[in-house]
């Protein structure tokens, strides 16, 4: 579990091919690794992954073509910035919002430009995700806990102060066209669950989700 807070920026190292597989090698002189183990979780542009080997300022993880197949990782290449967040403990501070590192889709940097001292962004999300975000709600971009400004269709809009630009890598990196890992907000996920379920929906059965922003703001979840 995470909170979309990042802990370090890092670069990619190396990506190997390793029996269909990827062995993906970060390293990054900010991220602290005095509590880094074997198997620990460690979201790498949001992508939850396990910790396969370590060193004082590197780590390397096996990545699944399920993975590669879901999320925008087949995009990196050595010397790209990725985000670094570690997984929270019990103690910490809870600044973000709900993370679980388990990407929903790829979405795409359609607008960027400065808005004062701000960097206004509208991401194109996969349409089918759309009706899980909302006006003024949370959303994951690889890995980064953001308020969303206004959602039109599957168009989300976002301001990013200049403190977030720098300490992670959309001042560095994003670019018109450039493919982001997209999470929705967990919370509405086990919403439309519960949705579906009391009216009777199946497995079989073709859902429909029934979370409006004007449900949502009538139960506090929006003000």
């Amino acid at each position: 579990m995470f909170t979309g807070i990042i802990e370090s920026v890092g670069k990619v190292k190396s990506m190997h091919p390793t029996g269909g597989d990827i062995r993906l090698t970060i390293e990054s002189d900010g991220l602290d690794f005095s509590d880094v183990k074997l198997g620990d979780s460690i979201a790498s542009n949001g992508i939850c992954l396990t910790v396969v080997d370590f060193g004082s300022n590197h780590y390397s993880v096996d990545v699944s073509r399920e993975t590669i197949a879901r999320t925008a990782l087949e995009d990196l290449k050595p010397g790209h910035i990725v985000n670094l967040e570690k997984a929270m403990l019990p103690t910490t501070r809870f600044g973000g919002h709900i993370v679980a590192g388990h990407v929903d889709g790829v979405g795409v940097v359609s607008k960027l430009q400065k808005d004062a001292r701000s960097i206004y962004i509208e991401i194109e999300i996969p349409v089918e995700l759309a009706h899980y975000t909302a006006t003024k709600g949370s959303i994951t971009l690889d890995g980064i806990s953001l308020t969303t400004n206004l959602v039109r269709d599957n168009i989300v809009s976002l301001n990013i102060i200049p403190h977030t630009a720098q300490v992670t890598n959309i001042a560095q990196h994003w670019l018109v066209g450039d493919k982001v890992n997209v999470e929705v907000d967990i919370v509405a996920r086990y919403l439309e669950r519960l949705l579906n379920k009391s009216q009777g929906n199946t497995a079989n059965s073709s859902p429909q989700s029934h979370i409006t922003e004007a449900f949502l703001a009538d139960n506090g979840f929006m003000k």
